[in-house]
């Protein structure tokens, strides 16, 4: 069973009434119960998900490291053990190295498998290192097996063999979580791990190289609408399945986790909702406005099949998703378009 920490160093075993009080409790309350105005570091904290992250845990009263300054390479050693030396932060979420699509992991398996197994590294160890008081590993969903039972649990993983046009990136995250568990054996570091949904918002990468599908989507159907072409070709058949999860949501989800959880098996993270990227596709286009035909191409890999966490574990210590995927397709598609100069206003007429 998972632990709620009582205090900071003090885990007690959930049971029901404890689950019922957490859904009671907000989170800031719920933080002030373990490291009083923890000092947080987000390691890895370019991509989509920092901003995210240093926003949720300056509103509910943590204090950020470095923020609005450059932030550290996290594959660089010397600069990260600088980090935790001069810093001393009390709570470390790890969102990794680079990430990429499923075209950007078929271009570039051996960079992001390289880059990702030296940033882990470097943070995990440094982290233990310097003694910090609470440490999240965040893994993505990719880690699980391509034919995987689902939904997917944590005791599913290394069940089976992994989906090929992910696999490099898959095994480096895999083994940052076996470091992180390890270090907790080891030296009983206090460090927890999660596997994320599929997370997207605004100020997701729209790189046709690197994005992931709903900025590709929301790039290429947008393309679509403004050249007033008859169709669109998309990769895959269109009946994989995938579950997303709003930044926002996803950074809350964390601070709940270093705030509630301490158990050494990983936990999801998901909302519980999946959708098909046919579908996904369809909705996309609506939020763009775009009017032609959508294409699947089945000769285009749809990597894995179906992708979805089971995160029971999660909302039964009582946190839940705030943003439906349909507002958060209308607000990333908001940011889009202001980031490359243009309006919703502009976009609709």
């Amino acid at each position: 069973m998972p632990a709620i920490l009582a205090r900071a160093g003090t885990p007690v075993q959930s049971n029901p009434a404890d689950s019922s009080i957490l859904m009671r409790t907000p989170m800031t309350e719920l933080l002030s119960r373990t490291t009083r105005d923890p000092r947080v570091y987000v390691a890895g904290g370019h991509g989509l998900l920092a901003p995210s992250l240093r926003t949720a845990a300056v509103r509910h009263g943590c204090h950020m490291i470095g923020a609005g300054e450059p932030t550290p390479d996290p594959a660089d050693a010397g600069a990260v053990d600088r980090v935790f030396a001069r810093e001393r932060p009390d709570w470390v979420i790890v969102t990794g190295g680079r990430s990429a699509g499923i075209g950007g992991n078929e271009r570039f398996p051996a960079d992001l498998m390289a880059d990702n197994l030296r940033a882990d590294t470097n943070v995990l160890t440094s982290a233990q290192r310097h003694g910090v008081r609470r440490l999240l590993y965040l893994a993505p969903g990719c880690i699980y097996p391509r034919q995987c039972p689902q939904p997917m649990r944590p005791e599913h993983l290394l069940t089976g063999p992994l989906e090929p046009t992910s696999e490099p990136y898959a095994l480096a995250k895999l083994a940052g979580l076996t470091l992180c568990r390890a270090l907790r054996r080891q030296h009983a570091a206090p460090f927890v791990s999660a596997i994320a949904a599929n997370p997207f918002g605004p100020g997701d990468d729209f790189g046709a190289d690197t994005a992931h599908v709903i900025p590709a989507l929301i790039a290429r159907l947008h393309e679509a609408r403004e050249a007033n072409v008859d169709a669109v070709a998309i990769w895959g058949t269109g009946r994989a399945v995938r579950e997303f999860i709003y930044a926002d949501d996803l950074a809350d989800a964390c601070l709940f986790v270093l705030a509630a959880y301490d158990a050494p098996e990983p936990i999801n993270l998901g909302t519980a909702d999946a959708v098909s990227i046919g579908s996904l596709a369809e909705q996309i286009r609506d939020v763009v406005g775009y009017r032609g035909r959508l294409e699947f191409d089945p000769s285009r890999p749809d990597g894995m099949p179906d992708k979805r966490l089971d995160s029971s574990a999660l909302h039964a210590l009582g946190w839940r998703p705030s943003t439906r995927l349909s507002a958060g397709l209308a607000a990333t598609y908001a940011w889009f378009l202001e980031s490359t100069g243009r309006s919703v206003a502009a976009k609709r007429a």
